[in-house]
């Protein structure tokens, strides 16, 4: 999965698409360079993100349009809608739907919206903090004391998972911690993406090709590449992650 833009904005470079043409023009060019899924924030027109469906749907037609032809996925977090009701109300109201959305474990109502979008056939990303200070081991996350709120991990897990084909469980990492990834093996039969960010985004990509689970890049994520180089695209992101997982599964089928 490539993230086009995350919730960055214009002050943080040219590399980050915010406008409609920007943002079609930087998914078709990561989809060549090897993305089989694309994520975007979408944006108003002046640059805050937004569950409208009058700015969701036109976005996705126009990638759609345009022949990004992989599974579209959108944010549908506190940073486009604060209030848990109004998430709802928008992703109730979209009129064009994207193929799967991003719900944040860790942000109030992720239970009921994670509902309502498998109720409208957009399968779900459920997004679990792990790991420094995004969150606690899984000790940490499954031990909560009592009268405490129990952690993103905890809800996830109490929420009932119906439909198993449609959600997959995302892992943010703060750190690229083998023992912690080894601990989600007993987790509910879900696919597993794993991701991170700034720093943490190429250590936790690599441990993900190490493991077989699924990855995410993008400058939504990150904005350089391996080696400290700033990133011109998310097509250079793309590229670079293609051949760490080359590598990584020829070094596997030695």
């Amino acid at each position: 999965m490539v993230s086009l833009n995350g919730a960055r904005g214009a002050a943080e470079g040219r590399a980050v698409p915010l406008s409609p043409p920007d943002v079609v023009e930087s998914a078709l060019a990561a989809v060549a360079a090897g993305a089989g899924e694309v994520l975007v924030h979408p944006r108003t027109p002046c640059g805050r993100e937004s569950l409208s469906p009058r700015i969701v749907g036109p976005l996705l037609e126009a990638m759609r349009g345009a022949g990004v032809s992989v599974p579209l996925s959108v944010s549908a977090g506190i940073g486009a809608e604060p209030d848990p009701a109004g998430r709802l109300e928008r992703v109730r109201s979209w009129t064009v739907l994207p193929d799967r959305a991003v719900v944040r474990f860790a942000e109030p109502g992720a239970e009921e919206l994670a509902q309502a979008l498998l109720e409208r056939g957009v399968a779900v990303d459920a997004v679990v903090p792990l790991g420094g200070e995004a969150g606690g081991g899984l000790a940490a996350e499954l031990g909560a004391a009592p009268g405490t709120e129990p952690g993103p991990l905890a809800r996830f897990l109490a929420w009932p998972v119906r439909d198993a084909a449609r959600i997959r469980l995302a892992v943010e990492l703060a750190a690229a911690d083998p023992a912690l990834v080894a601990g989600l093996r007993w987790l509910p039969p879900v696919p597993l993406l794993l991701f991170g960010r700034e720093a943490a985004a190429w250590p936790v990509l690599r441990l993900a090709a190490r493991c077989g689970a699924g990855v995410r890049i993008g400058v939504g994520d990150v904005l350089h590449l391996p080696d400290g180089r700033p990133a011109r695209s998310n097509a250079e992101l793309v590229a670079a992650a293609r051949g760490i997982l080359g590598a990584s599964a020829t070094a596997g089928s030695r």
